[in-house]
């Protein structure tokens, strides 16, 4: 129960409905659940509709507490998700410098998006990308909320989509979080 006070609404009572107890019993989901808050604190004001971006945090709290999907995996998928919540989606269909839809290996920071591999070569932000990785960015930001998290990668496409979900959000929010 909320109350709004003169600058503020102030908490009566509350009453919990998920405490995502495996959070509290693994340090590293734990950890990481402490980092996604700071990311969602840092995004979100007081008053703002934040629907998508409640839904995404509570499916990702989830996902860390109930599931044994590699946490860096669940990370990856977040950040980029909420990237595009906020409107930063990156440009995935065609090569953002020629507009080709063929041999899309690389995602640049700089041009936010998809290029193709010759285009990659000349731009020292893109970074080489597995189909794997370019698939999960792909299904992140063009899959409903429910599915989300509904995917796996190998291991390798895991370390590169981790490593362009991080660098892209510290590129867009102009912050580097770790």
């Amino acid at each position: 129960m909320l109350f709004k006070g003169q600058n503020t609404y102030n908490i009566n009572s509350c009453e919990i409905i998920e405490v995502f107890y495996n959070l509290r019993i693994d340090l590293d989901k734990l950890i990481v659940a402490t980092n996604i808050t700071k990311i969602i604190l840092d995004v979100t004001t007081e008053n703002q509709y934040s629907y998508k971006i409640l839904q995404l945090f509570l499916n990702t709290l989830y996902t860390l507490s109930e599931t044994e999907k590699p946490i860096s995996l669940v990370t990856a998928i977040f950040k980029m998700r909420l990237l595009c919540i906020l409107g930063f989606t990156p440009s995935v269909q065609n090569c953002v410098c020629c507009k080709e839809n063929k041999d899309l290996s690389c995602f640049s920071l700089r041009d936010n998006g998809f290029k193709c591999t010759a285009c990659g070569k000349q731009d020292k932000s893109a970074i080489s990308i597995s189909k794997e990785t370019k698939d999960a960015i792909l299904y992140t930001i063009l899959c409903p909320a429910k599915k989300l998290f509904s995917f796996s990668i190998p291991d390798q496409s895991i370390t590169e989509f981790e490593l362009v979900s991080k660098l892209f959000l510290n590129e867009k929010l102009e912050k580097e979080y770790k």
